[in-house]
């Protein structure tokens, strides 16, 4: 049985998907066959998760060991002030059903670790990076890498954000090797000198422009649309409302 069919209901909700000849009802089938993890349903993951469910995406992994507290509903608009206790994943969970009851959610209410990245990864098609931590960030890559998985990955502070998209077990077009995350930081700043978004602040709109960019890499990866930021690194400064890109390679080219 094809699973990937789409009902009278999902060619309705779909609609403005597909008459885009760029995505179609073969890449809205795409985005239903795909399977995809999210790892966070915090600032990035909010926006991650509500697009990617929203556009039909058909399953929905979502990795987050903690519970909504007030100071998150700033930007975290997965979560409302009602759900204030509740595990992230559970309220997650909840806001996308009501979203879109096609999609499947499969929630991972656990820290992503050295023992479990492989086995939690492992039968999903890419993976897209919420996380605030460089030590995760690090083991998500080297995982995603090891496995093969495209990984969507960005990062915000204050009123800056960044996003690329790694596949460094492929080739591109110019016979070269894509770039992984450690080509573009081969180490992780010393502990203290980058400030967490607890420490430094961050504006709630941020997350949501940053975390818009990255569903819509991970929906241009899974339908083949337009040129993923593969080798590319997009910058985006809030305050002078600026975007600007710059390029990278394998340190081995």
């Amino acid at each position: 049985m094809d699973n990937s069919h789409l009902n009278d209901d999902e060619v309705a909700r779909y609609a403005r998907h597909i008459v885009l000849a760029e995505i179609g009802g073969a890449g809205q089938q795409r985005l239903k066959a795909a399977r995809v993890l999210v790892l966070g349903a915090g600032g990035l993951g909010s926006p991650v998760l509500s697009y990617l469910a929203a556009a039909g995406v058909g399953l929905l992994g979502v990795i987050d060991d903690d519970t909504v507290s007030l100071s998150n509903l700033q930007r975290q608009i997965l979560h409302d002030t009602a759900n204030v206790g509740m595990a992230k994943t559970e309220s997650a969970q909840r806001t996308l059903k009501r979203l879109n009851p096609h999609t499947r959610v499969v929630t991972h209410e656990m820290r992503l670790t050295k023992d479990n990245a492989v086995d939690l990864l492992t039968g999903y098609d890419m993976v897209v990076d919420g996380s605030d931590s460089f030590e995760t960030r690090y083991l998500l890559a080297d995982t995603c890498e090891a496995l093969k998985i495209p990984l969507v990955t960005a990062a915000v502070g204050r009123f800056d954000g960044s996003v690329t998209v790694l596949t460094p077990y492929e080739t591109g077009a110019d016979g070269k090797q894509c770039p992984g995350f450690r080509d573009l930081f081969p180490e992780a700043p010393p502990p203290g000198l980058v400030p967490s978004c607890a420490e430094a602040g961050v504006i709630g709109a941020l997350t949501g422009v940053i975390g818009t960019l990255e569903a819509m890499e991970a929906i241009k990866l899974i339908t083949g649309a337009g040129e993923p930021l593969i080798g590319r690194l997009l910058l985006y400064d809030g305050l002078n409302a600026s975007f600007q890109t710059i390029r990278y390679s394998s340190k081995g080219q």
